[in-house]
């Protein structure tokens, strides 16, 4: 039977995302109350700057006291789409405390106080969501938590990050340097004027925190994360990927150890083949690999950012809480007993394509040979090209981890015949 009482929603933030979480909420009005079995009214809407012109959104719902908006006793389920850590954590906790479930699409405060968040929807008998905290509208927090629930999941390879995958598009495809397609970006929209979460890998390490913790049942956060930017990636670089057969992407990767008793989580550019499907994500792009025992690999894909498709993930979870609510039930929580340790990346082992500049002279490779011997990283692949007195050696490895490489690296910028090591970048994917 259907409930005639609204359920009560309170949204925090009405930017990109939020004004389309209003939109949608108001134009599928009748759909979400078919949905859910009962009516969702949107009580209430905290933003920032009130004297801004929102098209769509009901003056008379706008207000400015976050706090009093979610300490309502009538709402019901609160959207958090502002951002940032505070005030986001203490509006969530108090909307917990007020016996309100909340949607969230907040990565930088789940990758940090996620075990925290979920603690406190539990003491409260309340729902945590965030299925758009990650990959904007592609599904894939639900299909780890409860389609993949009785496999194991081993490895997590994807872009998570659409600025990023639109900045090594542009290098790839136009031959532009970092600093051209970073302006493009930026002009496009894709960019902040502070990019800095982005080309840095702040974002796309949150996620992998995110999909870390799920994945394998052990609580990770942001600093168990290693993090590198796409701000030293060179069109030099892109040119020899591409000499290689391989395209540059900044990926997301959380996978078991060998031995199964810890886990990784990182992020960092990497060349992979052009074979892979993740080289033919394009533009602003997300595509994220499963890997899994039974089910074996699977790829999500789709719009990893923006207003609408970031709305969609958040009406999603928006559907479900109220559900739980009508059912005064609660979904799937934290799951955190495996309690796996993450371990550093120098343990990691990888391939490694180094390029090097060397003297144009005999004997030059057979030091270089020498030197990765001595460290005990073994030799995939040399290729030598150059002019007279000038030449260039490009390397790569096999598995060899983060540790390995870094001293073979600088026992090589101690040879008299290495001029410089032009480059070193990971390869995944094979």
């Amino acid at each position: 039977m259907m409930r005639t009482r609204p359920l009560k929603v309170a949204l925090l933030g009405c930017g990109v995302v939020g004004s389309q979480v209003a939109r949608l909420m108001t134009t599928h009005a009748d759909d979400l109350t078919a949905r859910v079995g009962s009516p969702v009214e949107l009580a209430g809407i905290a933003v920032r700057r009130p004297a801004r012109v929102r098209e769509g959104v009901p003056a008379e719902l706008v207000t400015t006291d976050a706090t009093a908006l979610v300490k309502r006793g009538d709402i019901d389920v609160v959207i958090e789409v502002i951002g940032g850590i505070e005030p986001a954590r203490t509006l969530i906790t108090t909307a917990f405390e007020h016996g309100a479930s909340v949607v969230s699409a907040n990565k930088a405060l789940l990758a940090q106080d996620g075990a925290a968040l979920h603690a406190a929807a539990v003491e409260r008998g309340a729902d945590l969501y965030y299925e758009a905290a990650v990959a904007g509208a592609i599904p894939l927090l639900r299909p780890l938590r409860e389609s993949l629930a009785g496999d194991t999941v081993n490895r997590i390879l994807g872009i998570v990050n659409g600025t990023t995958n639109f900045i090594l598009d542009r290098m790839e495809s136009t031959g532009a340097g970092y600093s051209e397609a970073l302006d493009e970006a930026t002009a496009l929209g894709y960019a902040e004027v502070d990019p800095t979460a982005d080309v840095e890998g702040f974002d796309a390490a949150a996620k992998a925190a995110i999909l870390a913790g799920i994945a394998f049942h052990t609580r990770v956060t942001l600093d168990d994360v290693h993090r590198e930017g796409i701000t030293e990636v060179t069109a030099a670089d892109i040119a020899s990927a591409r000499r290689m057969g391989c395209t540059v992407k900044l990926l997301a990767i959380c996978e078991r150890t060998p031995d199964g008793r810890s886990v990784t989580a990182r992020v960092h550019p990497a060349m992979i083949p052009l074979t892979h499907p993740l080289a033919s994500v394009r533009e602003a792009y997300n595509a994220v690999f499963v890997e899994a025992e039974a089910a074996g690999r699977l790829m999500f894909y789709g719009p990893g950012a923006g207003g609408a498709p970031t709305a969609s993930a958040v009406l999603g979870d928006l559907v479900a809480a109220c559900r739980n609510k009508l059912a005064g039930a609660t979904g799937p929580g934290e799951s955190a007993y495996a309690r796996l340790p993450v371990s550093p990346m120098g343990e990691v082992a990888t391939r490694y394509h180094i390029s090097l500049d060397v003297a144009d002279k005999p004997g030059v490779l057979a030091q270089v040979a020498a030197v990765f011997a001595q460290h005990g990283v073994s030799i995939d692949t040399v290729r030598q090209q150059g002019k007279a007195g000038e030449a260039s050696l490009v390397v790569v490895t096999h598995q060899a981890t983060d540790a390995a490489l870094s001293a073979t690296v600088e026992a090589l910028r101690r040879l008299d015949t290495v001029r410089g090591v032009a480059s070193t970048m990971r390869v995944e994917g094979e």
